[in-house]
């Protein structure tokens, strides 16, 4: 993997990286403090068609490799992360604004983790038990790779995202193209040259880098691509399926969120509080399952306010690179000020503690203070409406029922927690919450072996786990006569040969 530095990125194309054909150009901007990472060259419609004819050229060999084929390419691919796992932190780093510290220990381990899974879960294909379900006949299901995968990454989890849209789609036996938000696409291009680096044969993976709405766009109308995967928000998500229907895609989406953090009356406060924070503050709140709705009894709601606003004061914004910082930037100034402007708009009708901009040195960069909004009605802006940001709104209930309530009030399923001591309690906010995710006394932890993915206004589909191959594989019946008859009997349902010589 060659080491990616200031200066022109390019395209990652049939095992190279190649310059693109445009003349339009693109700065990756360190959200800490302004500086230029990387000079991106972006693609254009040349860039789609080399892309999509690469993954569909390599698509016969690579899907008809044995699965102990592809795992051991994938197996040879968390190696060579392993061996990049510092480069890669840093780089995401710089590019994303993430603390160095979440970068190590969280996005970096987590991609080689998605990896070396995928690297088992490759040989573990499951399907029915080839049997006779009908007399005459056995039946065996196949699991298929689908062909050529066109995804769309955000911006939020750069390494991560590559890998949740490259892994399943490649463990299957899939070729993809992968189009990162081009203002954080450094570490996915990386990705895809340790791939290559790994034995990855040229044209499995490729990555191109341009704007959603040319590049992007005609990524997701290419005849030529079989499925769309895409990760961002439900406003785009609609776009995808109406460029989906043109040619009856495939699409897996995950979208938007609006988490709900339900705290009952019994519950440990304060490891809720700490919950609170952790979950709403991870990679500045710019996260679809971040807590964002805090729904708390009201025996427990002031202290929860106090507890989680102490906890905020204390948390250190600093250089992304310094090991002691805990929270960083935003993505860039423009989603910084619309995360001021919903929080401004809030001081009219909710108690806002906290928030604003940080003077000093760290001016230079996106910044914005962890805020709490409290009192927020259930049907305001800032309780309704992705912030995507270190923004928590809090509003109190009385009883079970109105909690459960103020949890599925809400277009969004991705992602909810509930605290509690109460089995029973637990139990059934875990069954009626509408949410593909519900943790019990925490609020984000994933791990591979589990599906990632919403419900409702969410999307649709899974990432991670083994249940990811349900989206990768196109499941085909396979059945064999066993009677070596000429005429079978059901024939005589459609005609007869009764009475003819």
């Amino acid at each position: 993997m060659r080491r990616l530095k200031a200066g022109a990125v390019s395209q990652f194309i049939n095992g190279k990286v190649c310059e693109s054909t445009t003349n339009e150009r693109s700065r990756v901007i360190d959200p800490s403090n302004g500086a230029t990472v990387a000079e991106v060259s972006l693609a254009g419609s040349d860039e789609v068609k080399l892309a999509v004819q690469a993954a569909q050229d390599a698509f016969p060999a690579w899907s008809r490799a044995t699965p102990a084929e592809r795992s051991a390419v994938l197996a040879r691919f968390a190696a060579v992360l392993e061996e990049h796992a510092e480069e890669l932190a840093q780089l995401e780093t710089r590019q994303a604004g993430k603390p160095i510290r979440l970068t190590r220990e969280f996005d970096v381990p987590g991609t080689i983790d998605n990896t070396a899974f995928f690297a088992g879960a490759a040989r573990n294909l499951e399907g029915k038990a080839t049997a006779e379900y009908s007399a005459d006949h056995t039946s065996s299901i196949r699991r298929e790779a689908i062909g050529v995968i066109g995804s769309i990454s955000p911006w939020n989890y750069p390494l991560q995202m590559a890998a949740w849209k490259i892994l399943p789609a490649i463990a299957a036996g899939n070729t993809i193209v992968l189009k990162p938000a081009e203002i954080t696409p450094l570490t996915s291009v990386a990705f895809a040259e340790a791939a290559t680096e790994a034995g990855l044969p040229d044209g499995v993976v490729n990555v191109i880098t341009g704007r959603g709405s040319t590049v992007g766009a005609e990524l997701m109308r290419h005849p030529d691509v079989a499925m769309l995967s895409f990760t961002g928000s439900t406003r785009v998500g609609r776009s995808v399926l109406e460029a989906a229907a043109t040619t009856a895609k495939r699409v897996h989406l995950e979208l938007g969120g609006k988490a709900p953090f339900v705290v009952f009356d019994d519950a440990d406060l304060e490891a809720a509080i700490h919950g609170a924070v952790a979950g709403s503050l991870i990679n500045s709140g710019q996260d679809c399952t971040a807590a964002t709705r805090a729904i708390v009894h009201r025996s427990l709601y002031e202290d929860f306010i106090d507890g989680v606003a102490e906890l905020y004061g204390r948390v250190r914004l600093g250089p992304t690179m310094d090991p002691a910082t805990d929270m960083g930037p935003l993505v860039s100034m423009k989603h910084r000020d619309e995360v001021a402007g919903m929080v401004e708009r809030a001081r009219g009708y909710a108690r806002v503690i906290g928030g604003g901009t940080p003077e000093g040195e760290l001016a230079a960069g996106s910044y914005y203070r962890p805020t709490l909004v409290a009192d927020a009605a259930p049907e305001s802006e800032i309780f309704r409406d992705e912030v995507f940001g270190p923004v928590l709104a809090v509003t109190p209930f009385e009883d079970d029922d109105e909690a459960l309530a103020l949890a599925n009030d809400t277009p969004y399923g991705l992602a909810a927690s509930a605290w509690t001591k109460d089995v029973y309690r637990a139990l059934r906010a875990t069954r009626e919450i509408r949410s593909g995710c519900v943790w019990i006394n925490d609020h984000i932890p994933i791990i591979s072996e589990m599906p990632h993915g919403g419900m409702k206004q969410s999307g649709f589909g899974k990432d991670m786990s083994t249940y990811s191959f349900d989206e990768y594989t196109a499941v085909k019946h396979v059945m064999y006569d066993l009677t070596a008859q000429k005429a079978k009997a059901w024939h005589r349902t459609v005609f007869s040969l009764e009475g003819q010589q």
